[in-house]
């Protein structure tokens, strides 16, 4: 080597290099061929390269990664080692052919890097060029694609290798049980070892281990002893690591009897118990909950010699945690060092795990924290602990960070850290970053298993990406992957979504075809498509099925299909498999809540009640307001108020509800129907039966009268209440408050606020507020102003709610400057002024003729990002309307309607009347014809103005015409409308006209007023 690196010139390197490999004593290494395709790249000597290739083959010299990136280099050929199977048609079109020691080195190679299908893809290459792969080849292959689970291919291999005259020996035949075995696949990988027997080929120790391991995993614990008999009567004697394997299977199932027996076996055939054996005792002794003759066998185990290992504490440690036995978990943790034995990250992991499935996910990485201070590099495991943690309360920031973590620090993430962070992705909803993390998590080789796919196809469905996750379902075969029976349920549940009941058919037909067995969610799923599709018949079939399938029915079954059957009005069948339900399962709340509604629809309120009756006597949990207030829920929207009261009534004065449960959503319903005296008399009926009545009750009905003006009677119920032993709360008082303060009933509300707070009842913002605005209203300005400064020299804090009524009431006042100086004082007690207060002040000075400060106001709202509303612009139109400025009122009522507000009638009306008063009748015209097209429809006063306008200009044809139009919508005139058209008619000299419309007016039972004496024409 060091000779090549000293020759400068390539051409005698290359001379050099030649003459070494004809020299029969010396043969060429590795690095010295590496070197030379180097050196012959560089020179673009292909040919050069060719050689050196043919002399590593001819004298089997090793060829290593280097060697063929070096030579796909040369050839332009990008990739790296992935793309071996595509370069090798060019290698061999540029001299470069590949021999069959090449050729299994290169599968090696490949496999050695896990680019298992590249090298599957080169095996077959390989073959079709004549080349025979060894036995040894096969073996690393289907070992590779083993870890995989692709046991098609690994029996295809099996097959193919036989085609070429290889026969398999025992570690070949207990590779493919292994791949069988982990697969699930248990009868065919007897059936390999039944093979072996038939072909001579015994089965050796490794080959029996392997499939009790399998047997074990699969969770046929009775075959695998079976196995072991038969293994121990044969000619093969389980070994050390049978026995191990055994009793780590049973120690996982907890199976305390058979670890012991099996241990006793152990023993008589002369392996002595050791570490491993020590520890699985003790993990099935901790599972079993045996903790105290755990830590027995640890002393017997240290007596016998044997140390403990950090295995066996990290047993202790889990066992311990299991059984939530934390403080002493986190003792025996810390106590480690001073045993001898230095924690790792699994030991750290233990805590995580425990902390995170606790719900503790900022313990559990605190505990992740410490295990990196200790200068422990976090393995994939740990990461995935804290990834679990992570995903579970949703802190996706934090996942992010560990996951990326792991990435840097050089560990692969595996199937399951990709999947904790898809979990995160999906609970915030980004479904685009899990779907690009799977494609990721392919690229780098780890491939997800069905749990995956499922989790992607459930986010998928549940943002409405319905045709992606069909796709992503398509994918499971395309990675050999099989649907389980939660990719069926997540698939049949978006069908149901969308109401697509054929295709939910067909998949559950395919379901079963391919050999996917239905469980009882798939079936409450299919049978809840098709109620929900009138299909309730096709159901009932299917529910019958349930059985045959060896599936049975659940409460959710049955509610399903009473669902459907009382959605059809088919009642009496709904009561009928009520009463099966009732034989072979106890009734939910939710069961009474869907048949009671059909039947009182169906007017049989008393097996309603009977129904009910039977469900509260045996009831296994307490019957909560819950189930009381959805009871009546339903039967409101299903039968009628009614009959709902009907019901409510039997089951109250039966004793059955014996609280107001059922009253409460009940008079909501009766107060928005307007039905409000109604149901104050149905309460006063069921105080009688001596019902708990709650404040949310007495509220309801208090607010509900007071909406209709019946004090009095609010009153009268307010004093019961008190007297019934039922505290007002705050929401009670205010109700009152505001009613009464509307009403100036100044010493009411202020006797009532004295009241409250004597009562305990703490008054809140509202309150305060309704006391200000109900002393403005009682012309109490004064006070109104004294209380707010009491108010706010404590720790109140104003709203502009509390603001509003003081500057109304100082602007009505005509307090401007007052008015503008608590405006001010807002901002300096941190309360934003809104619209509301606003269009107050520009009304108030644009009333008081000061219409600069008024447009300034405007101006400055806008200019502090508060969007004028249609009131405001209206206010402010009508300021400048009332001064005679009709151009820029146009101007604002053009503005409004940019800013994207539609003007209503009252606006339209300013707008008609100060466009007449202006002697702009032909505008007031047009402005009154878009009103109507923009569906806005005249009042009386409409009309009243533009015929009072027309009469002024003349136009009295118009005038009449819209006269007539007035009478035609159904108005009554009023005298406003005689006086105009009065006025109109004496402007216009036709005095005749004028007292026909003086006669009609008084036959018609209008009284005549003042102006309308004095617009009548003089006849004489």
């Amino acid at each position: 080597m060091e000779v090549l690196r000293s020759i400068s010139d390539p051409n005698m390197a290359f001379d050099y290099f030649k003459s070494v490999a004809d020299m029969p004593y010396i043969v060429h290494t590795t690095e010295t061929c590496n070197y030379m395709l180097e050196l012959m790249r560089v020179s673009r000597r292909v040919d050069g390269m060719v050689f050196v290739f043919n002399v590593m083959q001819k004298q089997i010299i090793n060829r290593d990664t280097t060697t063929y990136l070096t030579i796909f280099k040369a050839l332009n050929l990008r990739g790296g080692m992935r793309q071996a199977p595509f370069s090798l048609a060019k290698l061999k079109s540029t001299g470069f052919v590949l021999n069959t020691y090449s050729y299994i080195g290169l599968i090696h190679l490949l496999l050695q890097l896990g680019h298992c299908r590249e090298a599957l893809e080169v095996y077959r290459i390989m073959v079709r060029e004549g080349n025979k792969p060894s036995l040894k080849t096969y073996s690393a292959l289907m070992v590779a694609v083993g870890k995989r689970r692709d046991t098609e291919t690994v029996m295809g291999l099996l097959k193919e290798m036989e085609t070429l005259g290889l026969r398999p020996n025992v570690y070949t035949f207990t590779i493919c049980i292994r791949v069988l075995g982990r697969s699930g696949k248990i009868d065919e990988a007897y059936e390999i070892l039944k093979r072996m027997d038939e072909e001579g080929c015994g089965p050796d120790v490794v080959t029996y281990t392997v499939l009790i391991d399998a047997l074990c995993a699969a969770g046929k614990v009775d075959d695998a002893k079976s196995l072991f008999r038969k293994m121990k009567n044969g000619s093969q004697k389980p070994d050390r690591v049978t026995y191990i394997t055994l009793l780590d299977k049973f120690s996982d199932c907890g199976d305390l009897d058979s670890v012991q027996e099996l241990w006793g076996q152990m023993k008589t055939d002369g392996y002595d118990a050791d570490v491993v054996t020590y520890t699985i005792l003790i993990n099935t002794l901790l599972k079993s909950g045996d903790l105290e003759e755990a830590f027995a066998q640890l002393e017997i185990m240290r007596k016998q010699g044997v140390t403990p290992n950090l295995h066996t504490y990290n047993t202790l440690i889990g066992g311990l945690l299991r059984l939530h036995r934390l403080d002493e978990a986190l003792s025996l943790f810390e106590n480690l060092e001073s045993l001898g034995v230095k924690p790792t990250a699994y030991t750290y992991i233990l805590f995580i795990d425990y902390f995170g499935k606790s719900g503790k996910s900022n313990e559990a990485l605190q505990m992740f924290d410490n295990m990196k201070a200790k200068g422990i590099v976090p393995n994939v495991v740990a990461c995935n602990a804290s990834l679990y943690s992570l995903a579970a309360a949703g802190r996706l920031e934090e996942a992010k960070n560990v996951f990326n973590e792991l990435r840097k620090s050089g560990i692969a993430p595996d199937s399951i850290s990709y999947n904790m962070m898809m979990k995160c992705f999906n609970k915030a909803g980004r479904v685009d970053d899990a779907v690009k993390l799977m494609y990721e998590m392919m690229e780098n080789g780890c491939y997800p298993d069905v749990a995956v796919i499922n989790s992607l196809i459930d986010m998928l469905y549940k943002v409405d990406r319905v045709n992606e996750a069909w796709e992503m379902y398509r994918r499971i075969v395309d990675l050999k992957l099989t649907p389980s029976v939660v990719t069926y349920n997540t698939l049949l549940s978006g069908l149901r979504k969308e109401g697509r009941v054929l295709e939910a058919i067909d998949l559950f037909t395919s379901m079963m075809k391919n050999g996917c067995h239905p469980n009882t969610v798939t079936f409450n799923t299919l049978l809840d498509c098709l109620c929900k599709n009138d299909e309730v018949n096709y159901a009932i079939e299917m529910f019958y099925k349930m059985r045959q399938m060896n599936c049975f029915p659940d409460v959710v079954t049955y509610n399903t299909l009473i669902h459907g059957l009382t959605r059809e009005k088919r009642v009496n069948d709904a009561f009928l498999l009520f009463h099966h339900l009732r034989k072979v399962i106890y009734p939910d709340s939710v069961t009474i809540c869907t048949l009671v509604p059909g039947i009182v629809e169906n007017s049989r309120i008393e097996d309603a009640v009977s129904i009910i009756r039977v469900f509260v006597f045996n009831a296994r949990d307490y019957i909560d307001r819950r189930f009381w207030e959805d009871l009546i829920s339903g039967v409101i929207v299903q039968a009628n108020v009614d009959k709902s009261m009907a019901l409510a009534e039997m089951l109250i004065s039966t004793e059955l509800c014996k609280d107001d449960s059922l009253l409460v959503l009940l008079f909501k319903v009766l107060s928005k129907r307007g039905r409000i005296v109604e149901a104050h008399n149905f309460f006063v009926r069921m105080r009688s039966y001596k019902i708990r009545v709650t404040v949310e009750v007495y509220n309801i009905l208090i607010g509900a009268l007071l909406g209709i003006g019946l004090q009095e009677m609010v009153w009268n119920l307010f004093q019961e209440m008190k007297n019934s032993g039922c505290t007002p709360d705050l929401g009670t008082y205010n109700l009152l408050l505001d009613a009464f303060g509307k009403t100036r009933k100044i010493k009411v509300v202020l006797d009532l606020y004295e009241e409250m707070q004597s009562r305990g009842c703490t008054p809140n913002t509202i309150t305060h507020n309704i006391i200000i605005s109900s002393l403005v209203k009682s012309n109490r300005l004064d006070k109104a102003i004294d209380t707010f400064y009491s108010l706010v020299s404590g720790d109140f804090s104003p709203t502009p709610c509390t603001y509003g009524p003081l500057i109304d009431g100082l602007s009505k006042s005509g307090r401007l400057e007052e008015a503008k100086q608590f405006f001010d004082e807002m901002i300096d007690y941190g309360c934003v002024p809104n619209c509301a207060i606003y269009n107050i002040l520009i009304n108030g000075f644009g009333k008081s003729g000061d219409l600069e400060m008024a447009c300034s106001l405007f101006q400055r709202m806008v200019k502090e990002g508060i969007r004028p509303d249609l009131k405001s612009y209206s206010i402010l139109i009508d300021c400048l309307l009332v001064l005679g400025k009709v151009n820029e009122a146009l101007d604002y009522f053009h503005e409004l309607k940019r800013q994207g507000l539609d003007p209503d009638l009252v606006c339209y009306n300013l707008m008609i009347n100060g466009l007449g008063r202006g002697g702009r009748v032909k505008d007031a015209l047009v402005l009154f014809d878009e009103m109507r097209a923009k569906r806005v429809f005249p009042d009386l006063y409409s009309y009243n103005t533009l015929i009072l306008h027309l009469g002024i200009a003349g136009m009295m044809d118009e005038a009449g015409k819209l006269y007539d139009e007035l009478l035609f919508m159904g108005f009554q005139p009023n005298v406003f409308t005689y006086n105009a058209l009065i006025r109109g008619y004496s402007i216009s000299g036709d005095s005749e006209r004028a007292y026909a419309v003086y006669q009609r007016m008084m036959i018609g039972g209008c009284s005549p007023n003042l102006s309308t004496v004095a617009q009548l024409p003089n006849l004489s």
